[in-house]
C-alpha cells in the first residue's frame, strides 16, 4: 500500500478511546455578548491528557456583526494591541503562519475584498531541478458578502486582483517553474484548475482538518509538517463552520505539562467534527495561539512572555 494512500485510510479510521468531550457555557465570563455569540471552556481530559479549551460558536447571518480581519506591514503586534486599535471588537484570534524574520504573511488574506496577505506558493528544488519549483497549495476559509462560509485551497498570486481557490484536495504539490490557475503535470495527467475566490474576508493557514463534517487532513499535499510532527501535541488556533450557519474558533491550550497539554492535528478535527463542523482548518499554533473575549484571554499562551506579535488576526465586532 502507498504510503499516501495508508495515511488517507488511517485518517478515516475511528480512534478508540476518544470521548465525546463536555463544553460548558461561559458567556458570563467574557460578557456582555450578542444572543448570537456564545463561549465555550472544556476542561475534560483528552484522551486521558490533561486538556483547556475554548470555542466561540457565532452566527453567520446576524448582520450586527462584522467578520473581518487586520493585518500589519513588515511589523507585528499583540492580539490585545490589535484589540485596542480596533475599537475593542468581541473576538480577536490568532490566524496565518508567518516569517519571523520580515514579520511577513506566509497565507492568504482577505478584507473587503481586497488581497492583503498573499500565500507563500514557491519551494526550491535541488539537483537537476534547479530552475523548479515545489508549489503547495495553502488552505484557507473565506466568507462572502452573503455571509456564506467555505474552505478551498487557495493559489495567490500579486499580479492578479483575485484569489483563485479549488473546492477539491490537491492530490499532492504541483512540480514547475510558475504557479498557474490551471494546471496539467504532463508526466500524470494529473489536471488542476482554479476559480475566481469572490471572498469578502479570508484567512489562510492550514492544513484543512475537516471535509464534509469528516476528519481529512490534507497536511503531505499542503507540506504543512514533516515526519512524525504532524502527530506532535502543542496549542493549536482552528476555525470551521457548521451546517446550520455558525462560524466556530476554537482555540487550545499546551505546552504546560500535567494541566494543558494541547492536542494533535486529528484530535482538534475530531473536536471539531464534535461541534458540527462540515469543513474546518488548522491555523498558526504554538506560542502564536491566543483568543480574546472582549479583550479577554480564553487560553493561556504558552510564551514565557504572554502573548505573541503576529502580523494578521481574524475579527468579529458587534455593530
Amino acid at each position: 500500500m502507498k504510503k499516501k494512500s495508508f495515511f488517507a485510510v488511517l485518517l478515516l479510521l475511528p480512534v478508540h478511546g476518544f470521548t465525546q468531550m463536555r463544553w460548558v457555557n461561559v458567556d458570563s465570563l467574557f460578557g456582555p455578548l450578542p444572543a448570537s455569540v456564545q463561549v465555550f471552556r472544556s476542561v475534560d481530559s483528552l484522551d486521558g491528557s490533561p486538556f483547556i479549551g475554548y470555542y466561540v460558536k457565532a452566527r453567520l447571518k446576524d448582520r450586527k456583526l462584522a467578520f473581518t480581519v487586520d493585518t500589519t506591514l513588515g511589523r507585528r503586534l499583540t492580539p490585545a494591541a490589535y484589540f485596542e486599535r480596533n475599537n475593542q471588537p468581541l473576538v480577536v484570534v490568532n490566524c496565518t503562519f508567518f516569517n519571523f524574520d520580515k514579520n511577513q504573511n506566509l497565507n492568504l488574506v482577505i478584507r473587503d475584498g481586497n488581497i492583503v496577505g498573499y500565500n507563500n506558493h514557491s519551494i526550491p528544488m535541488r539537483g537537476k531541478d534547479t530552475f523548479q519549483y515545489r508549489h503547495p497549495l495553502a488552505s484557507a476559509l473565506g466568507i462572502t458578502k452573503k455571509r456564506k462560509a467555505d474552505v478551498a485551497w487557495t493559489l495567490t498570486d500579486s499580479s492578479r486582483s483575485f484569489a483563485y481557490a479549488s473546492q477539491l484536495a490537491p492530490d499532492k504539490p504541483i512540480r514547475d517553474s510558475v504557479m498557474r490557475p490551471s494546471f496539467t503535470d504532463l508526466q500524470t495527467g494529473y489536471r488542476l484548475h482554479y476559480e475566481k475566490w469572490k471572498m469578502k474576508t479570508a484567512i489562510g493557514g492550514g492544513p484543512v482538518l475537516v471535509q464534509e463534517g469528516r476528519v481529512k487532513i490534507t497536511n503531505n499535499e499542503e507540506l504543512k509538517f514533516a515526519g512524525k510532527a504532524i502527530g506532535d501535541k502543542h496549542p493549536r488556533t482552528c476555525i470551521g463552520y457548521t451546517t446550520d450557519g455558525y462560524l466556530i474558533i476554537m482555540a487550545i491550550q499546551g505546552r504546560f505539562p500535567g494541566i494543558a497539554e494541547g492536542a494533535t492535528l486529528e484530535q482538534g478535527a475530531r473536536l471539531l467534527v464534535g461541534l458540527g463542523c462540515v469543513e474546518a482548518l488548522n491555523l498558526d499554533g504554538g506560542g502564536s495561539s491566543c483568543l480574546l473575549i472582549n479583550g479577554k484571554e480564553t487560553i493561556q499562551p504558552s510564551d514565557k512572555g504572554g502573548q505573541r506579535p503576529v502580523p494578521a488576526v481574524f475579527l468579529i465586532s458587534g455593530n
